[in-house]
């Protein structure tokens, strides 16, 4: 690690916001540094982890904005990583994140950082887990993560959050998608945003009657209702938050999730570093020559690889030339 590198740590651990801020720019582009930086602060705090997730439109972020506030309120210091939609042509995030939570910008308790989804499958983005490790050892007490939307692969956030916070809204089909992407799955809460609105008790009661379907659990998931925009239903939503967190604690569940969690962040980070190893040796030493037959159409790129990754000592070299 460089000189700049363990500054920056140094710095970040005694309570400076623009080195974490330096930091977290540092993972977020993969940079060689970064898992020996993530290394260096793995276990690091003792933050409870939320996420937020649901359709666009839910109002999310509102939500997140008023969760922030009352949290603020109770005495506690909150980190957010807000997921943004990606531009298809730039990868540059949306951001709007950072527009709808700017009364907190000048909170010195509140640390807001917005990523680009870049087209990663289940809308978190690849450097989300380092951001959220990061605030945990900045000293936050929670942090909240907002993820872009809901699809068929958003069972990441599970293994990301202690609490999962599903919002949806009023709007006919809900219902029907949540039992689609599988959101009873990983639901920890259930909040219906925007209850002010015609609908809010249907979709309530039948979300309900869906959770009543599932096998019997320890944790028994609440349906509630919010209105963000005026903190209706915030402080509900804060304590059943709090509850779950203390569920966990206390069942072992808890554990049982981090076990799970481990081993996820263990394949993906290993899948992360080996790739872009291989990216960086590929075009150096012996290997230039071979990516040089791909690219003018001598070799085709399955028989490239194919060679290869059958030999191991090429494979080595590989490995070792990207690290440098």
């Amino acid at each position: 690690m460089t000189p700049k590198t363990e500054d920056l740590l140094r710095r970040m651990r005694a309570g400076e916001r623009v080195a974490l801020a330096k930091l977290m720019t540092l993972v977020e582009n993969r940079e060689a540094e970064t898992a020996e930086v993530m290394s260096t602060i793995h276990g690091q705090g003792d933050a409870m982890v939320v996420g937020f997730t649901g359709p666009p439109g839910a109002g999310k972020s509102t939500l997140v904005d008023q969760v922030t506030r009352l949290l603020r309120g109770r005495g506690k210091t909150v980190g957010i990583v807000a997921v943004d939609p990606s531009s298809p042509f730039s990868g540059g995030a949306v951001l709007g994140d950072r527009i709808r939570m700017q009364d907190h910008f000048l909170d010195p308790g509140v640390f807001i950082r917005s990523l680009s989804a870049r087209g990663s499958v289940g809308g978190l983005a690849r450097a989300t887990r380092d951001m959220t490790r990061l605030l945990m050892a900045f000293g936050k007490d929670v942090v909240i993560v907002e993820t872009v939307g809901v699809g068929q692969s958003e069972l990441d956030i599970m293994r990301l959050a202690d609490s999962v916070v599903v919002v949806l809204v009023p709007e006919a089909g809900d219902t029907v998608q949540a039992m689609k992407a599988g959101l009873l799955e990983i639901a920890d809460i259930f909040v219906v945003n925007k209850a002010d609105r015609d609908g809010a008790a249907r979709i309530k009661v039948e979300l309900e009657q869906m959770l009543q379907l599932r096998p019997p659990r320890g944790w028994s998931v609440p349906v509630l209702t919010t209105t963000a925009v005026d903190g209706t239903g915030i402080e509900a939503l804060v304590d059943g938050i709090e509850a779950h967190r203390e569920h966990l604690r206390s069942s072992g569940e808890g554990e049982a999730r981090g076990v799970a969690g481990r081993e996820d962040e263990f394949l993906a980070v290993l899948r992360d570093e080996v790739t872009r190893r291989i990216e960086r040796g590929v075009r150096r030493d012996s290997l230039g020559a071979l990516l040089a037959d791909v690219k003018s159409g001598r070799i085709d790129p399955y028989g490239a690889a194919l060679r290869v990754v059958d030999d191991e000592e090429v494979v080595a070299a590989v490995l070792r030339a990207g690290s440098r």
